[in-house]
């Protein structure tokens, strides 16, 4: 789970940069913010990832996976 809630963009691209280089096939994300979520889920899907989202109240749920 990479929880970057609370941080402004471009840290949670950097992190699930990061994340992304253990070449693991899925990762769980947590954002605070409509701009992160966006950033996030281009960077991913550029990648060959698949996003998907889940808000609840403030909060975003991040489900990157591998295509």
């Amino acid at each position: 789970m990479i929880d970057a809630r609370g941080r402004s963009c471009p840290e949670p691209v950097i992190m699930i940069k990061k994340a992304m280089e253990t070449k693991a096939a899925s990762y769980e994300m947590l954002v605070d913010s409509r701009v992160s979520v966006e950033n996030v889920t281009r960077f991913a899907t550029h990648y060959g990832y698949q996003v998907q989202v889940e808000q609840n109240g403030e909060e975003f749920r991040m489900m990157i996976t591998k295509k």
